[in-house]
């Protein structure tokens, strides 16, 4: 937890170290193959590192109940490796060539390749998931349908919607999904009473939305490589993140806000001059405030979800992420 920033309780802090560690040997042999191609492939962005945000909301939800249940760690398993089964296929679709600061998969193998060990991984999410059980294999079913559905949902674009409306839809379906399953399946495995899982997994779609549109905050506002990439990149390459939307949709007059709106207008910022004086007048503009606004909102409905949960040193570290993830982009 302290990668994260955020002092809590020793023992839940050192309860959750203990699971994530155990997350990351069964990582190493869950993805292991007899064909080294795959194994390799398989391992490269294991290897290049992450933040386990989803173990990490499993191992929250467990302290619930039993957080050493023996269901716990295999649970984490099949969150995890979902989300980096999906990784492999977002850059084959979106042609990425780093992922985590190191070559993506299919820059360093090709597409084909990419898109099977991303099956792989998939397959071995689902046949540890079967040891958890129907109700486990169900669930990690319908969250890839959502998976899924918010991934056509992002390529075909809004179609007539309101684009920030279709944005937010798109970020519920690809990512608060699997945040909200890892966040239940912490509370079912480690016996959480039926009310108490139902406002975790309800915890984990809010506080899903609000870590996605942090991390794109990020890669506008950080100096550094907070996000996990140069700053700018979602700029650069003309991918519509909430503050370019709302950007977009303003109606401000005075100058800056005209000229962001003809920057950012004119599709992908390739040109270095242009992606410099976009990027500062949007780090300036009144659409970065409010997706911040949008971010602590997200965050407090996160802390609102937790109310039927017992208060206590669990609670109070999910309260503390909430916390993490409204103020990291300010």
């Amino acid at each position: 937890m302290t990668s994260f920033g955020i002092d809590i309780d020793p023992q839940v802090d050192d309860s959750i170290t203990t699971m994530l560690a155990g997350v990351e040997t069964a990582l190493r042999a869950n993805v292991s193959s007899a064909d080294p191609l795959i194994a390799e492939a398989a391992r490269h962005l294991m290897d290049a590192g992450g933040k386990r945000f989803r173990p990490l909301l499993v191992a929250l939800a467990a302290q619930f109940g039993d957080p050493q249940a023996a269901d716990i760690v295999p649970a984490a398993l099949v969150v995890e490796l979902t989300h980096l089964a999906t990784l492999y296929h977002d850059d084959v679709m979106d042609e990425a060539a780093v992922r985590r600061g190191a070559p993506s998969a299919n820059a360093r193998w090709g597409n084909s390749v990419a898109i099977l060990v991303g099956d792989f991984l998939f397959a071995r999410a689902a046949d540890i998931a079967a040891t958890l059980g129907v109700e486990a294999v169900r669930l990690q079913a319908s969250t890839f349908s959502r998976l899924v559905h918010g991934q056509i949902a992002e390529t075909a674009g809004p179609r007539g919607t309101d684009p920030i409306e279709h944005y937010l839809h798109v970020i519920a379906e690809k990512t608060a999904s699997l945040m909200a399953t890892s966040a239940r399946y912490g509370g079912m495995f480690s016996g959480a009473a039926p009310e108490h899982v139902e406002a975790l997994a309800g915890y984990g779609e809010a506080i899903g939305v609000a870590f996605q549109l942090s991390d794109d905050l990020l890669d506008i506002s950080s100096e550094s490589v907070q996000s996990g990439k140069t700053p700018g990149t979602d700029l650069r390459e003309g991918v519509p993140t909430l503050p370019v939307l709302y950007a977009l949709a303003g109606d401000d007059t005075d100058a800056s806000a005209v000229r962001l709106r003809e920057l950012l207008s004119s599709g992908p910022l390739v040109d270095d001059a242009l992606h410099a004086e976009a990027l500062g007048l949007l780090r300036e503009s009144a659409a970065l405030k409010r997706a911040r606004e949008t971010v602590r909102s997200y965050a407090e409905e996160a802390r609102t979800s937790l109310a039927p949960l017992p208060d206590g040193t669990p609670r109070r570290a999910m309260e503390a992420l909430c916390d993490f993830i409204a103020d990291r982009t300010s």
